[in-house]
């Protein structure tokens, strides 16, 4: 696994072995970022359900100004920890272990609002839709912010609010990305 774009291009991230934790693969990852355009730089970026850290990688790398990283698991925390010290990514990234199925509450009081979400949930347990309302719930999303949701191929969230638009789903195999808007009314 590497990074695939930006100032840390061709850098190699650490992952997992065994299939406990599955990282977003290079060409999603790479597919994902083309559909966004331009939406990285400058973007404080928020990567739920982050395991490696990759989709957070690749935005910093592609210029986002800061990301928050937040997932459950001690040991997806510590591979994390490793490819931000290898990337050298201190002063712009910061980890929180959290259960993010329970809530977002974790980001009530976190400084800033976020213009771009990755969410990389385990398949099958409707964890995309649950992490979106927790999003809606915290406050703590932009107008305007990018939420990027990977998902089973045939299987996207299902999330109705009149705060979030889906504007894309596509296929890669097995996986599915789905993109949404969110409006601040």
């Amino acid at each position: 696994m590497r990074i695939i774009g930006g100032r840390l291009r061709g850098r190699k991230l650490q992952s997992f072995k065994g299939s406990q934790v599955r990282p977003t693969a290079d060409r999603v990852r790479e597919a994902l970022f083309n559909i966004m355009g331009g939406k990285a730089p400058e973007a404080s970026v928020l990567d739920l359900f982050s395991g490696t850290g990759a989709l957070g990688i690749e935005a910093l790398s592609r210029g986002a100004s800061m990301a928050v990283f937040v997932d459950s698991s001690v040991r997806s925390l510590a591979v994390l920890q490793k490819n931000l010290d290898h990337c050298n990514l201190h002063q712009c990234a910061r980890m929180i272990r959290w259960d993010i199925a329970k809530s977002l509450n974790c980001l009530r009081t976190y400084p800033h609002t976020f213009d771009l979400v990755f969410m990389d949930p385990p398949y099958g347990h409707g964890l995309a839709a649950l992490a979106m309302e927790h999003l809606l719930q915290s406050r703590c999303l932009a107008s305007e912010a990018l939420l990027a949701a990977e998902h089973e191929a045939l299987a996207p969230p299902n999330i109705e609010s009149s705060h979030l638009t889906c504007i894309d789903t596509r296929r890669y195999g097995r996986t599915g990305i789905s993109l949404f808007v969110y409006h601040a009314h």
